[in-house]
């Protein structure tokens, strides 16, 4: 079993938010807890660097959803950095394209990031 590690990082307005290692059932509440801390502690401008995640089931994806909604509902924004083709064919295979904005690279983001 791997274990997952959440690192995170201020840029600006936003947090990076960098889950490293497999996001399951086992540890979906990792990410949820850390996601949730920066909401609640007002950091609701969340970007979600999946570079160093190395698996995602559709319990790490309801992490996701729900930290958007939050990130939403308290007027922020909820983005997602995602280089695997893989893991970007998941978002598309389950339609969450269209609900995340979701970028290919930490520069794509920032190119078109809200200011």
């Amino acid at each position: 079993m791997e274990t997952l590690e959440i690192t995170h990082r201020a840029e600006g307005a936003f947090e990076i938010v960098s889950p490293r290692g497999e996001i399951d059932l086992a540890t979906q509440t990792k990410l949820r807890a850390a996601l949730e801390e920066l909401i609640t502690a007002g950091r609701a401008d969340i970007v979600v660097d999946l570079a160093e995640t190395t698996f995602l089931d559709s319990t790490g994806l309801g992490a996701l959803i729900s930290a958007r909604r939050r990130t939403y509902a308290s007027k922020g924004s909820f983005a997602i950095i995602c280089a695997n083709p893989k893991m970007r064919e998941l978002f598309s295979i389950t339609r969450l394209d269209l609900v995340f904005r979701v970028h290919e690279t930490f520069e794509d983001w920032a190119a078109t990031r809200p200011v």
